[in-house]
């Protein structure tokens, strides 16, 4: 995957990695021949995504992929689409679709991507270390290469772990899941409270909610009660339910037994955005495989982000 630079409408470069259109059968076993939602847009195919190389900075309100930076951290969910959308037509903040393709292309691939969840290190691989600039977060890139997504030093930096990422299109609304359907959100779409966009995702008539009790989670089509809980990704239970395709091609539920590392987050009282991919001390929580849900007003030193580009929407 060659990494290209990719100029604004400010003529500042991005460093981006293309991701080739692939189908879920690829990535699931016994899921349908068709693209994984990431690769439609508008009710059409396309053949590639690019995503910023490392988690972004932001010069003059725009945001940038560029090595040996310290990323932008203290900033919204509603910021960071600003500061991917000024960048110009195409651009976007990276969406809950492209995140899941790149963790599921991983996980198949086996390279699912190390990272700095351990102060500057690798957990499990303490051996494996970024350059801090705080003695906890690392410059953008500084690590290995089994801290990309395909293990390759051309490949996307820093998915475990570093910074929390925000993703767009993917919400709970009192615990009832929501999406910008396909890869819309990476097409302008309106993501506002109030947007039209969202739409609940369903089983049936009825819409899939996720309930949360003491260290579990668990999908269901009743109203759940208010609460914040979490447990590991691979432990997301269905209450007898038969869990939609969608549901793991997005990564808001495992595909098959296999575990892997990341912890999930639900707060089923009002609006909640996504982010994911764990922080710099998240250890085992941390991973291409976590989420948690928060307002999507909460600016936190752990909050990132990076961009993505879709040429021609």
């Amino acid at each position: 995957m060659e990494n290209e630079l990719i100029y604004d409408n400010a003529g500042r470069p991005s460093i981006m990695v293309p991701v080739p259109k692939f189908n879920l059968s690829e990535v699931i076993a016994g899921a349908p021949d068709t693209p994984h939602p990431a690769f439609m847009v508008g009710g059409k195919e396309i053949n590639e995504v690019w995503i910023s190389k490392y988690q972004n900075i932001v010069i003059d309100g725009r945001a940038y992929s560029a090595q040996l930076q310290e990323p932008k951290d203290t900033i919204s969910f509603d910021e960071a689409v600003t500061a991917c959308e000024a960048k110009g037509p195409g651009w976007h903040l990276m969406t809950n679709a492209e995140w899941a393709a790149l963790a599921l292309w991983a996980k198949k691939n086996g390279t699912l991507p190390h990272g700095n969840n351990n102060r500057g290190r690798d957990y499990a691989h303490p051996e494996e270390q970024g350059i801090t600039y705080d003695g906890y977060r690392t410059l953008t890139g500084s690590g290995p290469a089994t801290w990309t997504h395909d293990h390759t030093p051309d490949g996307i930096h820093d998915l475990n772990g570093n910074l929390f990422e925000w993703v767009g299109g993917v919400r709970w609304v009192d615990g009832e899941l929501q999406i910008i359907p396909d890869n819309n959100a990476a097409a302008g779409a309106d993501q506002s409270k109030d947007s039209a966009a969202w739409e609940p995702v369903r089983i049936g008539d009825k819409t899939i909610k996720y309930k949360v009790s003491t260290g579990r989670i668990v999908l269901t089509t009743k109203k759940p009660r208010c609460g914040w809980d979490g447990c590991y990704f691979r432990d997301l239970q269905a209450d007898g339910l038969e869990v939609p395709d969608l549901l793991k091609a997005l990564a808001l539920y495992q595909a098959d037994d296999e575990k892997v590392d990341g912890y999930f987050w639900v707060d089923t009282e009002g609006e909640r955005l996504g982010f994911r991919g764990g922080n710099w001390d998240g250890g085992v929580d941390a991973g291409v495989f976590s989420l948690a849900g928060v307002f999507r007003s909460n600016v936190l030193a752990h909050f990132g982000f990076r961009s993505a580009f879709i040429p021609g929407i």
